[in-house]
């Protein structure tokens, strides 16, 4: 307690929207109860207009959670649609008061030792938003401190298919903040066709990217080369600016069909005459490089420039294609 008789506020608030989850709430609010985290909790639940039986599941865990000491907030609305993903977390974000906010999605499950890890490195790195291992530093494993919140956020409100976790991490790098992963399993995601991720259409992600690559890191160099001669560079190669797509000075791939052609021709480009960019072999190309790949195609991007995917036989069986490395920098665009 604190001085006056008030409750201390929780270390650590878990925000979470729902909308139709009834499917998933169990699990997902079981997966609360299960927390390892020795320090206050509380679950603060924003209930965006849902029809089905969500309520009535979050209130019997209500009981459960308080019992076990995780103080509950409940907040909502009924109107006859949703406001949206943004406007959810931002109202649960209101109504709570930990130090640190964790984002949980109502259709996921945290394993036990979640808050736990996410807490231990948050108290060392204040700026940071942190993150589990794997393919995407974008939610749903968020965890930082509110006061860092609060200097970057809050969510874009926009509304269905507005990528509001994407825009909010974009304004947290411009103002400096940093990443920071855990290496462990802290969550299990559940991807489904209902996920409100399918809504924010894939152009839109990819236009955001773009534009942003173009904001950050492009004016500072001079020239560029873009890794991938196929559909996905070609495609980024369009998207640039025209002051962006001037600096491309090739392209290169390890395609030896790709690298016969020779150049690609933008057919497109008002410019007379119009740009022929040479497509190279990835050892002739010179840095820096923005990679140009799938998230499919399993490529890794390590310190140096190193890539090997395991869908292509030719870059695992053929000696002149062994991973080459050479200091450089690169970015890479999925």
């Amino acid at each position: 307690m604190e001085a006056g008789g008030q409750p201390a506020a929780p270390h650590v608030s878990v925000i979470l929207p729902v909308h139709n989850a009834e499917a998933w709430l169990d699990e997902c609010l079981r997966s609360v109860l299960q927390q390892d985290f020795e320090g206050s909790m509380e679950l603060s639940v924003f209930n965006d207009a849902s029809k089905d039986k969500s309520m009535t599941i979050i209130e019997k865990w209500k009981v459960k959670l308080e019992d076990s000491g995780i103080l509950v907030v409940i907040g909502g609305h009924d109107s006859p649609s949703p406001r949206g993903v943004g406007y959810s977390k931002n109202q649960a974000i209101a109504q709570s008061s930990g130090s640190y906010l964790c984002f949980l999605d109502s259709d996921d499950a945290m394993m036990p030792q979640r808050v736990r890890l996410q807490h231990e490195a948050a108290v060392r790195h204040p700026t940071s938003v942190f993150t589990s291992h794997g393919p995407t530093v974008v939610m749903p494993t968020w965890f930082c401190s509110r006061e860092w919140f609060s200097h970057v956020g809050p969510f874009d409100e926009g509304g269905q298919g507005v990528p509001e976790d994407l825009l909010f991490f974009y304004s947290h790098l411009r103002k400096g903040g940093g990443v920071v992963r855990v290496d462990q399993s802290l969550l299990i995601y559940r991807y489904h066709p209902k996920a409100a991720t399918h809504s924010v259409l894939e152009t839109t992600i990819w236009t955001h990217r773009v534009r942003f690559l173009e904001e950050r890191a492009l004016p500072h160099w001079a020239a560029f080369t873009i890794w991938n001669a196929g559909r996905q560079g070609r495609r980024l190669y369009r998207s640039l600016m025209a002051e962006s797509r001037r600096k491309v000075v090739a392209f290169c791939d390890v395609d030896e069909n790709k690298i016969k052609k020779g150049f690609y021709s933008y057919e497109d480009s008002e410019e007379r005459p119009k740009p022929r960019v040479p497509i190279l072999h990835f050892r002739a190309a010179r840095p820096p490089f923005v990679i140009c790949v799938k998230l499919a195609a399993r490529f890794v991007v390590a310190g140096y420039t190193q890539q090997i995917t395991d869908m292509d036989p030719r870059w695992q069986n053929s000696e002149e294609n062994k991973p080459h490395r050479h200091p450089c920098r690169s970015l890479t665009l999925s």
